[in-house]
């Protein structure tokens, strides 16, 4: 009975009817939980680290954190509701052919694989669109939240910025994400990739992208201390890395699992309208919640206690191997 109160949780399914309808939001806002409290809890308590290795790491997770979630906040509401446009009325915005290409012999649109490819396209492919200008904030917040967080004042004053996103109308984006969806292009790669584990490659995408951009904005900052800066960086290489090879690792051992709570889920709520959209949000919340378990809370003991060693040994390749494999054999 307990089991079946899962299945029926209203909490659950609110959760997984927000992961698919705005899945880049979901990502950000279970970061951001995240990053709060599990990850600078996991940070601080390192061993045998630098403690302004560990304060630095500290900031960069919660500027990391608070930026994106409020940059997908702003930017994602138009693409969800543009994408709910297209659901409701796909004759409105999308060719016949291509209706009846991406239906593909499904019931109805909205069940078809190959069409919600097509739409987490553009829902979970806004994160990677941001990641560049996140990754560019988060590395000038570093200083400002060092402050606040530390009572450490930056190098340098921050000048007041301020950021204004502006929004079309969300019939004209429909029409826009439905162009892009008539292209051959989209079709192709929704012929291709629907049966795959997209969702976790596009996050998986979207964390290197935002790391590559976060390294090289840290290498030319000239308000974060220029002896923290290499640790920062590698800290980020190593978490994403580790991440991302985790994540994969962890989602093959819980197919199984998953398929069994995808079967039973669905055998409850088999008369429920919503169970495509419920299944569409548990394939986006488990790569998002396994991920982010790994990067904020396993990791970062990990990857904090090592960039702390790379940066003592001066980048030494041997020396850090020689670090980070010792005694794990």
């Amino acid at each position: 009975m307990k089991v079946q109160a899962i299945y029926n949780s209203k909490i659950l399914k609110k959760g997984l009817e927000f992961a698919s309808d705005n899945s880049s939001l979901f990502v950000a806002t279970a970061s951001l939980a995240l990053s709060t409290v599990a990850r600078p809890i996991a940070i601080m308590a390192t061993p045998k680290t630098d403690i302004e290795n560990k304060k630095y790491a500290c900031a960069k997770s919660l500027a990391s954190s608070a930026v994106g979630y409020f940059l997908m906040l702003a930017a994602s509401s138009p693409v969800a509701n543009a994408v709910k446009n297209i659901d409701k009325r796909p004759y409105e915005y999308l060719k016949k052919s291509t209706i009846d290409n991406l239906k593909s012999g499904e019931k109805s649109l909205k069940s078809s694989g190959k069409y919600k490819f097509a739409t987490q396209v553009f829902k979970l492919g806004l994160g990677f669109i941001i990641a560049v200008p996140k990754s560019i904030m988060t590395c000038s917040l570093i200083p400002p939240f060092m402050s606040v967080l530390f009572n450490k004042k930056p190098d340098n004053e921050k000048k007041n910025t301020q950021i204004s996103f502006t929004g079309s109308r969300t019939k004209g984006l429909s029409k826009l994400i439905g162009k892009a969806m008539d292209t051959s292009f989209i079709q192709k790669m929704s012929e291709k990739f629907n049966k795959t584990n997209f969702e976790q490659h596009i996050i998986s995408l979207t964390d290197a992208a935002a790391t590559a951009a976060f390294i090289n904005q840290t290498a030319r900052s000239k308000k974060i201390e220029q002896s923290r800066k290499k640790a920062l960086m590698y800290n980020a290489a190593i978490s994403t890395g580790l991440c991302i090879a985790g994540g994969y690792a962890i989602n093959k051992m819980l197919a199984k699992p998953s398929e069994k709570f995808i079967k039973n889920f669905s055998e409850v709520n088999k008369n429920s309208p919503k169970l495509s959209k419920y299944i569409d949000g548990i394939k986006v919340a488990k790569p998002a919640l396994i991920l982010g378990g790994i990067y904020y809370i396993i990791i970062p003991l990990i990857s904090t206690f090592l960039a702390d060693k790379f940066e003592d040994n001066k980048g030494d390749y041997n020396n850090f191997l020689h670090i980070s494999f010792k005694g794990h054999r």
